[in-house]
């Protein structure tokens, strides 16, 4: 069903989002399906790049609000970003709800992703505590992290894509539900082993040291360094590896870890030959942080931010690392005293994970729970 949805995604005229500009579309129409006429109204930009533009949007017929990502479409080339959302579908993944590609006066062909709305981002959340003067309460920084790495456990194990620009500005949160998604494919793709990628990618605070080594047989442990780099700013409340550019990042990074070893070069980019670097000794990881941070925090950190990309935790490693028991106790609440949201739904990311962390990642209260669910029903 997917393979040729591409093509047949209806084309519409029009020169792009305008605020209060009606955009209109058909869906449907095959298979004997009815052609229905879908409008949405641009309500305003939400986010401009390199890439092209997104919008809020209301869709006209349902009034549900939209995002809608628009990007300049090249004629010869499929889209990677729309190939990889069709074949995503999980809580903590931003979901594809609808595609069409539009045109303008001078034939630009235009390809418009229509997604689920979230209003927030993590990286205006931390912004709003830093103006405020005050850290992210922890409970969120565990709910936050622990959904990330949910969502790329289904990333890398089930759909096999790595995302490659993970950032606060990519993670967005409702903030009513404290609901978690990742967003923005742009730069993902589909790693095939031994195959080569470019290295010059991911934003500069959260790019892993194996991609500044200019390594192109990485895997999706990048994300993971990214992730961890996430973990230590929502704790810290500013990046934890600032760097002003390629060369500055590796310096903040080695400020933290040290020097690498040849060892760990080696690790990271094997054909790397340029060894001439101060020795630096690794500073401590509890002196990063503030006295009163958790050591299951700054333990988690320590496992995510390391030189060898093999070293570092997998994400689901992560998910079930002591630093998230607190989402896991049955009576945990948001602070307003609402549900925490749903945490436990695995899917087919459990797939291939040893019993004995499938048995960390679900707590006791949700097993008790499955096996009411799985449980015949009692005879009367």
């Amino acid at each position: 069903m997917a393979d040729d949805k591409e093509m047949s995604a209806p084309v519409m005229d029009g020169n792009g989002a305008v605020t209060g500009q009606i955009i209109s579309t058909t869906v449907g129409g095959k298979n004997g399906e009815p052609k229905q006429t879908v409008s949405y109204m641009a309500e305003r930009v939400v986010g401009n790049g390199s890439f092209g533009v997104v919008f809020q949007a209301k869709h006209l017929e349902t009034g549900e609000t939209v995002a809608i990502k628009k990007v300049l479409q090249d004629r010869r080339y499929k889209n990677r970003e729309l190939q990889l959302m069709r074949l995503m579908d999980h809580p903590n993944v931003v979901s594809l709800k609808h595609c069409f590609y539009s045109t303008t006066t001078r034939d630009e062909l235009f390809l418009n992703l229509v997604m689920e709305y979230v209003p927030e981002t993590i990286y205006r959340v931390l912004k709003h505590y830093s103006n405020m003067n005050q850290r992210m309460p922890l409970i969120y920084v565990k709910l936050y992290t622990y959904q990330i790495f949910r969502g790329l456990a289904y990333m890398h194990t089930v759909a096999g894509v790595c995302h490659r620009d993970l950032k606060p500005q990519n993670i967005l949160v409702d903030t009513l539900s404290h609901q978690v998604k990742i967003c923005d494919f742009g730069s993902a793709k589909a790693l095939v082993k031994d195959e080569a990628n470019i290295s010059y990618i991911c934003s500069r605070f959260y790019r892993a040291p194996e991609l500044i080594f200019g390594a192109t047989e990485y895997s999706t442990s990048i994300d993971i360094w990214s992730a961890g780099c996430v973990l230590a700013e929502l704790l810290l409340g500013q990046p934890l590896f600032p760097g002003e550019n390629a060369v500055g990042q590796l310096v903040e990074i080695i400020k933290v870890l040290g020097t690498p070893t040849r060892e760990e070069i080696r690790c990271m980019n094997p054909n790397y030959n340029d060894f001439r670097f101060p020795q630096i000794k690794a500073h401590p990881w509890h002196k990063i942080f503030h006295k009163r941070m958790p050591p299951e925090a700054i333990d988690l950190a320590s496992r995510l931010l390391q030189y060898s990309p093999s070293l570092r935790y997998t994400a689901l490693e992560a998910c079930a690392h002591p630093f998230f028991d607190e989402l896991r106790e049955p009576n945990a609440r948001l602070p307003n005293g609402r549900p925490l949201p749903p945490l436990f739904n695995f899917k087919q990311e459990l797939t291939g994970a040893s019993p004995e962390l499938i048995n960390r990642l679900i707590p006791d209260h949700v097993k008790r729970q499955m096996g009411l669910q799985l449980s015949p029903p009692a005879r009367t």
